[in-house]
């Protein structure tokens, strides 16, 4: 029997490689770990962590957003195939996924997938969740500068709401790899960096403002399970002033709510050199409760 606390909303159909995945756990009879991206990377920046949790005795998936390319040289050929999506559709998509699985998963999200998962988390569909790096929801209030500058690409024209938009060399440099060295901001943007969708970085701006926003968290559903937001102390993206009102949000929960910053680190941590750091830090706090 397929695993569905609560009503599965109308979403994407399934991809054949998300069927499959959703197959191949059930079949292992493991605890699943689902991995959600952010913007402007793809299911594939999660390949190394899934073979981590594996080893330790987890089955992994990486459910793609909605019309997800498989490949980066695929995503930069056809951009506009990531424009039009939004943070209720993605989410809807992904629980869709979740659904079909026989167990409660552990849910692992970076950025706006760390938005994704806490949402997720909030429909009761978690057994603990890592939240890297998240991007803000409804009642977040604080906006460095520097995570204005980061997403001012996106938010600087107003139609870019409705479209696809990749980042320069230098601006992935400033929102993602500013923690590494200029060699290695160049190889992540080469091997990582695909469009991103205009519409999720408007919800999140706007969220405050309307108070019927996707970008919305119900943290204080007794159902979410342990939490744990982990944020990198030279992110320009999520600093620390982002990520600890995230974690003061989410406190408010009577389930455990952890947060830990992880010293020097960028909003690259996830897929840049110092990433097995960062994902022994999730696996961690993820063994003490699955």
């Amino acid at each position: 029997m397929s695993f569905a606390p609560v009503r599965t909303p109308a979403a994407a159909a399934m991809t054949g490689h998300e069927a499959q995945q959703v197959e191949c756990a059930n079949a292992a009879k493991l605890p699943p770990v689902v991995f959600v991206h952010g913007l402007w990377l793809l299911p594939s920046s999660w390949d190394r962590w899934a073979k981590v949790f594996e080893d330790a005795g987890y089955t992994a998936l990486a459910p793609s957003w909605p019309d997800d390319p498989e490949t980066v040289e695929a995503a930069n050929l056809h951009p506009e195939v990531f424009a039009h999506k939004s943070i209720g559709q993605i989410a809807d998509h992904v629980h869709g996924v979740i659904a079909r699985l026989n167990r409660k998963p552990v849910l692992i999200g970076h950025s706006f997938g760390g938005l994704l998962v806490q949402i997720l988390a909030g429909r009761g569909l978690a057994e603990a969740t890592v939240a890297i790096d998240p991007a803000p929801f409804r009642g977040v209030l604080p906006l460095p500068l520097s995570a204005l500058k980061a997403a001012w690409p996106v938010l600087g024209n107003p139609a870019n709401r409705k479209r696809a938009v990749p980042l320069t060399s230098a601006q992935f440099r400033f929102a993602f790899a500013n923690a590494v060295s200029e060699q290695g901001a160049k190889e992540l943007y080469k091997s990582f960096a695909v469009p991103g969708s205009g519409m999720p970085l408007f919800q999140a701006a706007a969220a405050n403002l309307n108070p019927w926003t996707e970008a919305k968290v119900a943290t204080e559903n007794p159902e979410r399970g342990p939490l744990l937001i982990i944020s990198g102390e030279k992110d320009n993206t999520v600093p620390w002033a982002i990520a600890n009102a995230s974690y003061r949000r989410q406190r408010r929960n009577a389930g455990i709510t952890e947060i830990v910053e992880i010293s020097r680190r960028g909003h690259s941590l996830v897929i840049d050199s110092g990433w097995r750091e960062v994902a022994d830090t999730a696996l961690g706090f993820v063994k003490r409760f699955v």
